[in-house]
Parts: C-alpha cells; sequence; structure tokens
C-alpha cells in the first residue's frame, strides 16, 4: 500500500506518495474534509449527512454519501474491489473513520509538535511552536463550499491555531526566540485579523524583533479595522502592547504578572493587613496604652472592650485602638481584620453581622461562591479559620454586644479590640471581656495634641490662649483635632484669635453634649464651617444627603452638581473631611451629624441633591454592568453611562461601592425616588448574583419590584419578578421562585420584549437545572438561545451554549456538549468577556477529557487558569487544576497530574473546603490505581464522534 498524505489545514489536498490526487466534486472534497478534521475519530453518517445538506437532505443522502466512500476508498487505493473496505477509510461507530497518524494527516502533526513544545525547555519549546504553526497553509479546509467551512468543526480547528499561536508569543516574548517565529506569528493573526489577543501578540513581537515602526504601524492598522468592521476602539490588551512599544519598556510576561497580582508563590496563606493607618499625631493616653499592654501580658489572649462613658462620641476611641493594634500587630503574625461596624450611623444603618462576616471570610481567603449563606453556617467556618491562626481583630464602633457576638473567636490566640458607644455590658457578663473605659482628655494630655499639631514653639508661645481653646473644646480630641488643624492651616493667625472666635460662638449641638455645657462640639464646628468657602460649606452640607458609610469625589460632585475637587481639599485640611482612601472621603458621625443640621435649616434644594446622587449610581452601576455582564439586557435609562476599561475595573467598581451602593438602595426605597430604585436593583443583579451576596441580592430585588409596582412600569416588572426569581432560589426559597419566573415569562410575553423573554428563559432553565429536570431545562434553554440569536445577542448566545452544554454532561452526552462549548467560544471570539472565556475553555476541556482527547483537554485547561489567574478567580482556578490533573494522569503523565494536584491544593484552605482538600489528595494517594486508568478508558469508549 503506497504512502498516503493528507492536509486540511489549509486547502484539502491528498497525495499518494509524491502524487497530488484531484478530491474529487465539491461535496465529495467536503466530505473527505470532514473525516481529516475528525483525525481518525469515527464521524456518524447522521453528521455527515448534516455537514453535506443542513436541515433539508434528500431521501437519497445516505446513498450518496456511501457512494462518496466507495469514490474515496478506491481513490485511496485504485483497484480496490467494490465494496471492499480497504486499509483507509474503515466503517466503525455508525460512520467511517479515516485512518492517520502525525506522519499522514497535517493535524495530527501539528498536535504532535505543539504537545512536544509544551514539554520542552523553553529555547526548544519555541522552535516546536514556529514547526507546528508553520505546518498551516491557508485557512481550515480552504476549498470546500463556504457553508460548510463555517461549520463549527472546522472553526474550532482555526481556534486551535489561535491557541497555539497565543502559547507560542507569550513564551518567545517571556524567553526569546521571537525571529523565528515571527513569520508563523504574523500568518495566524493575518488570518484572523479583528482577534486581539492575537493583534497584541503580534504587536509586540515586531516591537521585540525590533521593527517598532511596523508595531505601531500595525496597532493602527487593526485600530483602523476594528473601527470600521465592529464599530469599537481596541481593548485593553491592544492598548497596553502599544503602550508597551512607545514606552520600550516591554517586560517579562511572569514579572508583570507578579506586579498586577500582588502575591506570591501559589498556596501561600493570606494573611489580611486591614488596620487603618496609625495617627501620626497621637499624643496622650499613656495610662491607658499601658492598662491596654497589660492585657497582653502572659499567654492567654482574651476580647477586651474599649468604651466611653456615656457613649461619647469624638473622645478618641478609634485612634487609641488602632495605635494600640499597631503596637501589638508584630504579635498576631496571621494579619490583622478591621470593619466599621456602623454602630451609631446617624441614619440607623448599623452593619448587618452577616456583612461583616462575609468581609472578613473574603479577607481570609474565602471564595465568595464558598461563603454559606446561613448567618450560623458563617460564624462556625469563621471561627474554624481563626482556630488555626493568630489575628488581631478590630470591631470599631459597635452598636451592642449582639451585633459583636457573631465576630468574635471561639478559641483563644487572638485578640480581638472593640470600640463603641456603648458600654456593652452583656458582653462583659458572658463573653468575659475586659473592659476600658476612655475619658476625656486632661488638660495634660489636651495641650500634648496641640503640641503634637501645631509645634511645641507656637504653642509655648500663648500659654493663656492655649488654656482657653483646651478649655472649650472641652476635652474632646475630635474638637481639639479640628481646631488645630484650622489654626495650622493658617500660621500667621495668634492662638488669642483662634480663642476668640470659639468665646463668641453659642454654645449648642445638645444631642451630644450629654449634659455637659463644657463639651461645646457644636461651637469648634460652626467656627470651621464658617471658616470655609462658599463653595465647600455647600459641599459640606450636602454631604449629609449621602447614606455612606463612605463617598468618592465623583459621587460628591455629582451631589454638588459642580465640580468639587477644590472643596474636598479644602474639607479635608480642615478635618471636616478625611481621604481615607485614595479619592474617597468619610466624616466623623458629629460632624456628620452637625452637617445634617445645616442642610435641614439651608436652602439647598435637597431633592435635586439627592436626584443627581441617585443618577449618578445608577448610571455607574449600569456603565459597571455592561462590562460585568456584556449579554445582560439593560434598559434605556435616557442618562449618559460611563465607559468602563473592562470587566476587571467594572468589578473593582462593584467590590468598593458595594455597602455604599446596598445604603443608597435604602436611600432610593425610603425616599420615594422609585425610577432610580428599579434601574438599581436591574443594574446590580449580576455582581451580586455572581459575588455570592445572595442576600443582598434578594433584598434590592424586592425594593426595586415594589418600586415597578407602584409605578405600573411592567417591563421593569417582567425583569425584576426574574431576578428576585433567581435570588430566592439561590437562597432555597424556591416558593418565591417558581411563581416569579412564571410571572417573568408572562410578562415578557404580554410585552413582545424578545430580549427580555431570552433572559428570562435562561433563567428558568438554571432553575429547572438545579433541580434535576435536565429535559426540561434543555427546552427552556433552546428558547433561549433562539431569542438571543433572533435579538443579535452573541454574548447572550454564548451564555446559554455553554449552560446546555453542562447539562448535556450531566446527561453523559459529551459530545454534544463539546459541540456546544465550541459554538460558545466561537461567539465569544472578539467581545472581551474573560469570565465567559475562562469559563467555556473549562468546559470544553472537561468534554475533550470525557471524549478521551487529552492532549487538546490539557491545551483548553491551561487557557481557562490563565484567564481565571488574570482576573483573579482563586475558585475558579482550583477547580480547573483539579480537571487538568485528571487530564495529564489519563495521559500518563504521572508527574505532571502530581503536579497539578499538589498545586491546587496549595491554594485550597482545607477548613473552607475540606470536601475539595479530600478529594484533591485522594487523587494524590491514588495517582497509580489501575481502576482509575480504567475508568479513564471505559468513559473514552463511552463516546461515539468527536467536535
Amino acid at each position: 500500500m503506497r504512502r498516503m498524505r493528507f492536509a486540511v489545514l489549509g486547502p484539502v489536498r491528498l497525495w499518494r506518495g509524491d502524487v497530488e490526487l484531484n478530491s474529487g466534486p465539491p461535496q465529495q472534497r467536503a466530505l473527505l474534509a470532514l473525516l481529516l478534521a475528525y483525525a481518525g475519530s469515527p464521524v456518524s453518517l447522521d453528521e455527515m449527512v448534516d455537514v453535506l445538506w443542513g436541515q433539508d437532505p434528500p431521501s437519497s443522502s445516505v446513498n450518496v454519501v456511501h457512494r462518496y466512500v466507495g469514490n474515496l476508498r478506491r481513490l485511496l487505493e485504485p483497484g480496490l474491489p467494490p465494496r471492499a473496505e480497504g486499509g483507509w477509510l474503515l466503517r466503525g461507530a455508525g460512520g467511517y473513520r479515516l485512518k492517520a497518524d502525525a506522519g499522514t494527516l497535517d493535524l495530527l502533526r501539528f498536535r504532535h509538535l505543539a504537545g512536544q513544545a509544551r514539554s520542552a525547555a523553553p529555547a526548544e519549546a519555541v522552535e516546536l511552536y514556529a514547526e507546528a504553526l508553520a505546518v498551516w497553509q491557508g485557512e481550515a479546509a480552504a476549498g470546500i463550499p463556504a457553508e460548510v467551512r463555517s461549520l463549527p468543526v472546522f472553526a474550532a480547528l482555526e481556534q486551535e491555531r489561535i491557541m497555539v499561536a497565543l502559547e507560542a508569543a507569550d513564551l518567545a516574548l517571556e524567553h526569546g526566540g521571537m525571529v523565528g517565529l515571527l513569520p508563523a506569528l504574523r500568518a495566524a493573526a493575518t488570518r484572523h485579523p479583528l482577534d486581539e489577543r492575537l493583534q497584541a501578540r503580534l504587536v509586540l513581537a515586531l516591537a521585540t524583533t525590533g521593527r517598532q515602526a511596523e508595531a505601531l504601524d500595525t496597532w493602527q492598522a487593526v485600530r483602523d479595522e476594528l473601527a470600521e468592521e465592529l464599530g469599537v476602539e481596541p481593548g485593553q490588551e491592544l492598548r497596553a502592547a502599544q503602550q508597551r512599544v512607545l514606552t520600550e519598556a516591554a517586560t517579562d510576561k511572569a514579572d508583570k504578572a507578579d506586579e498586577a497580582d500582588g502575591t506570591g508563590e501559589a498556596g501561600t496563606v493570606v494573611r489580611p493587613a486591614q488596620l487603618p493607618a496609625d495617627l501620626a499625631v497621637f499624643a496622650g493616653r499613656r495610662a491607658d496604652l499601658a492598662k491596654a499592654l497589660a492585657l497582653l501580658d502572659g499567654d492567654a489572649l482574651r476580647t477586651v472592650v474599649i468604651s466611653a462613658i456615656g457613649g461619647m462620641a469624638g473622645v478618641g476611641k478609634t485612634t487609641l485602638a488602632v495605635h494600640w493594634a499597631h503596637q501589638v500587630a508584630h504579635r498576631f503574625p496571621d494579619g490583622q481584620l478591621y470593619v466599621n461596624l456602623r454602630g451609631f450611623d446617624r441614619l440607623g444603618s448599623a452593619m448587618d453581622p452577616a456583612e461583616a462576616l462575609r468581609s472578613f471570610l473574603e479577607a481570609l481567603g474565602v471564595p465568595p461562591h464558598r461563603i454559606p449563606v446561613a448567618v450560623d453556617v458563617q460564624v462556625g467556618l469563621y471561627r474554624s479559620l481563626l482556630a488555626r491562626r493568630r489575628v488581631l481583630i478590630l470591631l470599631d464602633n459597635a452598636r451592642d454586644a449582639e451585633q459583636v457576638r457573631p465576630l468574635l473567636p471561639s478559641s483563644p490566640g487572638c485578640l480581638v479590640l472593640i470600640t463603641s458607644r456603648d458600654r456593652l455590658p452583656g458582653l462583659l457578663a458572658t463573653e468575659g471581656a475586659l473592659p476600658m473605659t476612655l475619658d476625656l482628655f486632661p488638660a495634660e494630655d489636651a495641650r500634648e495634641s496641640l503640641v503634637r499639631r501645631l509645634g511645641e514653639e507656637r504653642v509655648a508661645r500663648e500659654p493663656q490662649a492655649v488654656d482657653e481653646i483646651v478649655e472649650r473644646c472641652g476635652g474632646l480630641p475630635l474638637a481639639l483635632a479640628v481646631v488645630a488643624a484650622r489654626a495650622a492651616a493658617n500660621p500667621a493667625f495668634p492662638l488669642s484669635a483662634i480663642a476668640a472666635e470659639l468665646r463668641g460662638t453659642p454654645a449648642t449641638l445638645d444631642a451630644f453634649a450629654d449634659g455637659d455645657p463644657a463639651v461645646d462640639v457644636r461651637a469648634v464646628f460652626s467656627w470651621s464651617y464658617r471658616s470655609l468657602s462658599a463653595e465647600a460649606a455647600r459641599l459640606f452640607r450636602l454631604l449629609a444627603l449621602h447614606p455612606g458609610p463612605d463617598i468618592s469625589a465623583g459621587a460628591a460632585a455629582a451631589l454638588a452638581g459642580e465640580p468639587v475637587r477644590r472643596a474636598l481639599n479644602e474639607l479635608t485640611r480642615a478635618s471636616l473631611l478625611t481621604e481615607h482612601a485614595p479619592g474617597r472621603y468619610v466624616a466623623h458621625d458629629l460632624l456628620r451629624a452637625y452637617a445634617t443640621e445645616l442642610v435641614a435649616d439651608s436652602d439647598d434644594d435637597r431633592d435635586a441633591a439627592t436626584g443627581r446622587l441617585l443618577d449618578h449610581y445608577t448610571q455607574q452601576a449600569h456603565g459597571a454592568c455592561r462590562k460585568f455582564a456584556p449579554f445582560w439586557v439593560r434598559p434605556e435609562l435616557g442618562r449618559p453611562v460611563p465607559e468602563f476599561d473592562d470587566d476587571r475595573q467594572a468589578l473593582a467598581w462593584f467590590t468598593a461601592e458595594h455597602p455604599v451602593l446596598m445604603s443608597v438602595v435604602e436611600l432610593a426605597a425610603q425616599g420615594g425616588f422609585d425610577t432610580h430604585s428599579w434601574q438599581l436593583a436591574w443594574a446590580l443583579e449580576r455582581f451580586l448574583d455572581q459575588q455570592g451576596h445572595w442576600r443582598d441580592c434578594a433584598t434590592v430585588q424586592r425594593h426595586g419590584l415594589a418600586a415597578a409596582q407602584r409605578l405600573g412600569h411592567r417591563a421593569a416588572q417582567a425583569h425584576l419578578h426574574r431576578a428576585l426569581a433567581r435570588a430566592s432560589a439561590r437562597l432555597g426559597d424556591y416558593h418565591v421562585a417558581w411563581p416569579g419566573i412564571r410571572r417573568s415569562l408572562e410578562l415578557h410575553e404580554e410585552l413582545g420584549d424578545l430580549a427580555g423573554l431570552a433572559t428570562a428563559h435562561r433563567s428558568h432553565a438554571w432553575l429547572l437545572d438545579q433541580v434535576g429536570r435536565y429535559e426540561e431545562s434543555i427546552e427552556q434553554a433552546e428558547r433561549a438561545l433562539a431569542l438571543y440569536a433572533a435579538t443579535g445577542n452573541p454574548a447572550g448566545e454564548a451564555s446559554m451554549l455553554h449552560a446546555l452544554a453542562w447539562t448535556h454532561i450531566r446527561l453523559d452526552q459529551d459530545c454534544r456538549a463539546a459541540t456546544y462549548l465550541q459554538d460558545a467560544l466561537i461567539k465569544l471570539n472578539g467581545l472581551s468577556n474573560r469570565y465567559g472565556d475562562a469559563g467555556v475553555l473549562d468546559g470544553l476541556g472537561y468534554a475533550l477529557h470525557r471524549m478521551g482527547d487529552y492532549d487538546r483537554a490539557i491545551v483548553y485547561y491551561r487557557h481557562a487558569l490563565t484567564l481565571y489567574r488574570d482576573v483573579g478567580d482563586r475558585y475558579n482556578e482550583i477547580g480547573t487544576l483539579r480537571h487538568l490533573g485528571d487530564s495529564h494522569r489519563a495521559a500518563g503523565d504521572h508527574d505532571a497530574a502530581r503536579d497539578t494536584w499538589q498545586h491546587a491544593l496549595g491554594l485550597v484552605d482545607e477548613v473552607v473546603d475540606p470536601s475539595t482538600a479530600d478529594e484533591i489528595r485522594y487523587k494524590l494517594l491514588n495517582l497509580d490505581m489501575p481502576e482509575l486508568v480504567g475508568a479513564e478508558s471505559r468513559v473514552r469508549r463511552s463516546c461515539r464522534g468527536g467536535p
């Protein structure tokens, strides 16, 4: 039998020896291309008919396929008797397969070389990658009818080429060898001009090889094509590549990743460091500090309460607690946790213990999806984590013992500092807490505070004025800080003038005087307020309308309706605001109370300011949602929506603003701003759902739905019924979920809203999947898929294809699942949706593994890992590492499997997720057991056909 050679990575061609053969008419050539694309795996007759004729095959289609098969057999083996099978085109599994290996088929040679590259040293690997990519001679299956070439089986080959090109480029950029790789990389990029990942690598490759001008020309050409074809600007990756070329600062990819994520080696225990900054001008409190430090003598660590007499605000509880914490932090090597419990917030919006628990669990490394829903289970998990560690915990501004109790560790080793205006008698009685009561500053400490802030010389120059300032401030540290800030900002002012101002101010601020006229706080605040410019004074009043707990510069500008940078700086200099994080501001409770009194007595249009504030958060939330969940249907706001760079920036905004957004939702609900209420609920759903904030999501959706019903807004009701149904199902409340999803479907049908109906069917499919009703789930998912396609939503289509794939995997229909996933990957190309890309790549790896195609599964898993690490998703990174180890083991590479699983085990916190840790440990212990290998073989044999 003469040696045959086949090509599908370019024009479909075949040779017998050195003689190229004519593969026949278009349909016969398409059949040959299909057999080659399956690379030795069987192709069913049904699929052959589907590929050649689509949805409307002739009645003779099967006979025609048999005729083409006979023709190809005789072409491959001249003289073969009629109906003889021969040695190349073999019958099996209800169809046919073409016998091929890396020596006869270019596709298998490409995969073989790429596989060798992945296990080779970097220099050799780059050469092997270049050789693999050079196998390609054009677009996959060129020369067959275009409608056939566009099918997923051929598109998947192009995706393989892209992935190998990306792997090769990244390796060459890191280790060198780009000169030899550049032609193949350029060819792949030319074939896929809208793939921003490839184009970014090509730009960097050109610059690396000394072609900076060509690199910038290439970037501009890609930008022009993106604008012309898609109407978009280059994404973050392409922009970053251009910037690196412009600055000539291309750095190691590995170094860049380290700088970006700020982490050390995989598996490092998370050590939170959440303490606020220590006060640089801390003064006094020597006796209190000595008493606090004495509490840590010996080995026992106990809960400590810092409380002020009568609940006095501004006495310096937090300042002392933070200073103390910094002095002893080195004794707690496992980190420090901090939370402001907002116990005496002016709006009564004290932090729920569950919210504080969630923030602590996340800080301790628990992925949001792994945080339990039930509060008592959260408490158990939190205490289990702390039982192994020495952690300092600062609970600031607690309301009462009930708010604090769930946040206390259950075993020695941790120190808990608590500040509160309440004396917390219940905590003292039942938890054995040790009280420390702070009094007002004695005159000596008050003078020291002024010296630290104003300088010893200035204070010594006017002793009588200093005495009067100390007396007028009543020993309240906050009041002293405000006066000192004014004096420091005006060094030419004599202190006697400042004392005279205090003397001339009416003594009120009754709510915070606690019956003691010596504590004249309003006098201090009003004096500072009167010294402000009109712009800063107006902003200070309006800030009282913000629900807190802090405010960004952008939100402050929206509240004022004008630029506020100068006003914010002025308020910060006057100690009326604190910039506790870059661009984020907070005011002490007393100052907020004072601002509330001022705005109530002013002519400011409070409703208009509140409306502007709600506009700001609504627009920001919808802009972030557009990047975080690009397939999500959004309403028309009638107002401009900001543009976020990418999903990472959108997620960072949602995370930073999450506590504020929950307060803003309450503000809208309580203030009767119904339009904002339902629009906020619509925009926040995906973030709250995907990050595991399911109780918050249900709360927000209930507010939004009630608002939409009051307004009679049927479209909003349709969407929010669905959103509340999903959030309720997350919490196990199916008695709310089922009626909600049915009502959503009814409303969308009545409205003729196809885009909303697609999302409703999507959620209905998810609900059915959760309860194991898979066939019904598939029916709903297919409806959603068709509607997404009809409304031109490719990201929505990709999402549904992904969902369909996993449902089919649960039904052991792996081949069909792989096809869905390949289709999803194609839909996602160019959408800059890293979460979507990673999920589909992981799913495709899983399906291919179950089908026995371990090498390709490994490729897809590695790409999924890259994306999960890029977005910082450790939860899904662990899952993909588990799967990757399975594929290494099944492929016979036990060393790689062991390394992969050990890496995954290092990332798992065994207290947080003991079942996952046990599963990985079991895999490691039984790595070489023959029954496991046999199980893989049984899975492989169970599948007929392939992607």
